[in-house]
C-alpha cells in the first residue's frame, strides 16, 4: 500500500459523509498517473502554491491601489487568511482539508493589477465582460505553464469558479472557501481602513458589533463558530449562519460599501485605473504580437476574436 493509498483510507475513516473524498474525484481535464506520496487534492495544491501566478498576488492590492507602509494587506495575504480560516472551518467540520486549501490558494489567481478597480475596467472593455474567477480559472486551466495549464482536479476547478457568487460549488470544500473569502475580506478590509485612517472604529453599526464583536479578532471567531455550529452534519448538504449573524454580517458589509468603499480618500486614483488599463488593452488589440505568442494560441482554441484576448 502506498502513502497515498495509506492517505485515502484515513479519509474514507475519518472525514463526514459529506466531504469530498480524493479516490472519488472526477478527476482531471487529461488523465495522469496517480502520485505514490499525495492525493490528487495535495497534488493541486502543491501545483497552485509554485505556480507564477500565485507568486504574482504579492504585487497585487486590496482596498488602497498605492498604500504607504508595510501592513495593508496584497491579494497574496488575503489568500493566505482565506486559506486559514477555510481550513479551520474544514477542519471542524471533518471535510477535506487539503481539497479545500488547494481551492483557497486557486481562488483569485485571476485577480487584475489594482484589484476591482482592474476588473471593473476590464468587464468595461471586454465584449463579454470580464470577471476575476472566470479568469482565475482560465488561469490554471489555460494559461500557466506557458499555456498548457495546471491540469487540476474537478472539484478545485469548480471551487475556484463558484468563489464568488451565482451558483454554489458542487462541494462543500468549495463553499467553506466562499465563506471564508467573506469573512476574510470584510474583516481585514475593515482594518487596513481603520489603520490607513478612513474609517474610525467607533463609526461601525452598533448592532452589527454586539453581535459580532468589537475586533477583527472577535469577529473572525464568531463568525467561525457559526458557522461551524449551524452546518454541523451539514443538513441537507448545506452550510449556513445562524440568522443572526448573518443579519448582523449583511449590515457590516452594507456599511463598508456605502462607507470605505466608496471613500474618495481610499480610491483617489482609481480614476487613473480606467485610463490606464484601456490604454494597455487598446494597444494590444492594435499590436497582438507584442503577447507571449501562447496567448494567441489559447484564444484561438477557445475561439475568440483577437479582441477578447
Amino acid at each position: 500500500m502506498t502513502v497515498r493509498e495509506e492517505t485515502q483510507t484515513i479519509e474514507r475513516l475519518t472525514l463526514s459523509p459529506y466531504a469530498a473524498l480524493s479516490e472519488q474525484s472526477f478527476g482531471r481535464r487529461t488523465p495522469e498517473p496517480e502520485d505514490d506520496l499525495r492525493t490528487c487534492y495535495q497534488r493541486d495544491r502543491d501545483r497552485i502554491l509554485h505556480c507564477k501566478s500565485f507568486r504574482r498576488l504579492k504585487q497585487e492590492t486590496q482596498v488602497f491601489l498605492s498604500p504607504e507602509g508595510d501592513h495593508y494587506r496584497t491579494r497574496l495575504t488575503h489568500t493566505l487568511e482565506v486559506s486559514q480560516i477555510a481550513r479551520t472551518i474544514a477542519r471542524a467540520l471533518r471535510l477535506n482539508e487539503d481539497l479545500t486549501e488547494a481551492i483557497a490558494l486557486g481562488h483569485d489567481l485571476g485577480h487584475t493589477p489594482y484589484g476591482h478597480a482592474g476588473e471593473r475596467a476590464l468587464n468595461r472593455l471586454c465584449p463579454g465582460g470580464f470577471t476575476h474567477y472566470r479568469q482565475s480559472l482560465r488561469v490554471v486551466d489555460y494559461l500557466e505553464k506557458d499555456g498548457k495549464g495546471l491540469n487540476l482536479c474537478w472539484e478545485v476547478r469548480n471551487g475556484i469558479i463558484t468563489h464568488t457568487k451565482g451558483a454554489w460549488a458542487r462541494t462543500l470544500e468549495g463553499c467553506t472557501v466562499r465563506y471564508a473569502d467573506h469573512i476574510a475580506f470584510l474583516n481585514h478590509d475593515i482594518e487596513d481602513a481603520v489603520a490607513a485612517g478612513v474609517l474610525n472604529p467607533t463609526a461601525l453599526p452598533r448592532d452589527a458589533v454586539q453581535v459580532l464583536g468589537d475586533t477583527k479578532s472577535r469577529r473572525i471567531t464568531t463568525m467561525i463558530t457559526d458557522l461551524v455550529a449551524n452546518s454541523a452534519n451539514c443538513k441537507n448538504g448545506k452550510m449556513q449562519f445562524s440568522p443572526e449573524v448573518e443579519e448582523a454580517y449583511g449590515v457590516l458589509k452594507d456599511f463598508m460599501y456605502s462607507t470605505v468603499y466608496v471613500d474618495k480618500d481610499a480610491k483617489r486614483e482609481e480614476k487613473k485605473v480606467d485610463k490606464m488599463i484601456e490604454a494597455l488593452y487598446e494597444r494590444l488589440c492594435a499590436d497582438p504580437t507584442l503577447m507571449p505568442n501562447f496567448y494567441m494560441q489559447v484564444a484561438y482554441h477557445q475561439g475568440l476574436s483577437l479582441i477578447h484576448i
